[in-house]
């Protein structure tokens, strides 16, 4: 069996919510599905557009790593975009993610769907959005799961979640969140 040592955090600025960590813990231990928004938490909210539409997205290799990272501790990973990216399937791919859902424009909706296909509950499953489009999903797994948002992500997304990233996305704020989760369920 594989023993997963979580990397320390960096001492830069994010905020924790003001659960208990008694109560993050347990939710940490319950997680097995990390769920992530594709633009502007796994990219950096840029596109690259050609004359056939979009051409390129920018990934984060680090955020890469946070998926297997927690693929080795037993973790799944999945995307929830509202996109039908060509260039995020092609990541998924990639990372070998066993679940992505494409086109999904109401993503609190589609949350039963996702419990359903994955085996999971909403307990086991965290999030981690930037936008106003993932407000519905933070809102609803916020109370019961854990949540993050991107150093980036627009106010009213930043202020709702359990755990607000110093990193920005596409520069690595999956990855951070990974971290956190992991370091949690080391305790």
């Amino acid at each position: 069996m594989n023993t997963i040592t979580p990397m320390k955090p960096n001492p830069g600025r994010h905020t924790v919510s003001r659960h208990p960590k008694t109560l993050l813990r347990q939710r940490a231990g319950r997680i097995a599905l990390v769920l992530t928004d594709s633009d502007g938490v796994l990219t950096d909210t840029g596109v690259y557009y050609g004359p056939d539409g979009e051409a390129l997205k920018r990934f984060s290799i680090r955020d890469g790593m946070g998926v297997e990272r927690l693929r080795a501790a037993g973790v799944e990973t999945a995307i929830l975009t509202g996109e039908n990216s060509p260039s995020v399937r092609k990541r998924a791919e990639k990372l070998r993610m066993r679940f992505l859902y494409l086109g999904v424009k109401d993503k609190a909706g589609h949350l039963q769907t996702i419990c359903q296909e994955t085996g999971f509950s909403p307990e086991q499953i965290a999030f981690i959005g930037d936008d106003m489009n993932d407000f519905g999903i933070i809102r609803e797994l916020t109370p019961v799961s854990l949540t993050g948002a991107p150093a980036d992500a627009i106010p009213a997304i930043a202020r709702m979640v359990t755990y607000h990233c110093r990193e920005r996305g596409g520069y690595g704020a999956f990855r951070e969140f990974a971290e956190w989760i992991l370091s949690l369920r080391a305790h």
